[in-house]
């Protein structure tokens, strides 16, 4: 900044000459910190399955009592501890948790790596070996066997109830009546006729 040559001026004068000189030197060492970096992308592995099972049924149906001091982990919802995020529904959950923003969170792109044909073969026998393992676990005879004991114990389930609710009406039949109010109200008594 000059100093104006008239008292009465008291508006700033900028030397444009000296702030060009600071706006190249500032441009040069930027260029200059670029080039000194280094500018290979991140290296972020390839989508790959998950090895656990996501939790969605341990709150459900649950009542929790939320307060202003209740930390968002505790809060309602379903609480992303990768993300530090809630999110308010299941469906929205696992949206987020296949998303792109929850994978690169985690260190992992959103490309996958392409299978060989070997190891696409090697995939169907293992799922032709476990649909043949349980085929022979399921023998015919067994099944019979099974099928007739679920019938036994359903007919005795059914005779069970039937006693109990056969008890439980000649309970109610124990009882005593009361003859003098029958007999006010003309008729002999509140039982029914069948026994």
């Amino acid at each position: 900044m000059s100093s104006s040559s008239r008292p009465d001026d008291h508006r700033r004068k900028w030397d444009r000459d000296e702030y060009e000189k600071l706006a190249r030197k500032r441009l040069m060492d930027d260029l200059d910190d670029d080039h000194s970096k280094d500018l290979s992308p991140i290296k972020r592995e390839m989508l790959k399955q998950r090895d656990y099972r996501v939790d969605l049924d341990s709150k459900l149906g649950k009542s929790v009592v939320i307060t202003k001091a209740t930390p968002s982990s505790q809060s309602g919802g379903y609480y992303c501890n990768v993300c530090d995020c809630v999110v308010k529904d299941s469906i929205n959950f696992l949206d987020h948790i296949n998303g792109k923003k929850h994978q690169r969170n985690l260190g992992m792109s959103m490309k996958i790596e392409r299978s060989s044909l070997d190891q696409v073969k090697k995939r169907f026998e293992t799922n032709k070996k476990k649909m043949e393992e349980k085929k022979k676990d399921y023998d015919l005879e067994q099944r019979l066997r099974e099928l007739k004991e679920e019938e036994e114990k359903l007919k005795e389930y059914r005779k069970e109830k039937k006693k109990e609710k056969k008890r439980k009406h000649d309970e109610l039949d124990d009882e005593p009546q009361n003859d003098d109010m029958a007999a006010l109200m003309g008729f002999s008594g509140f039982g029914t006729s069948k026994k």
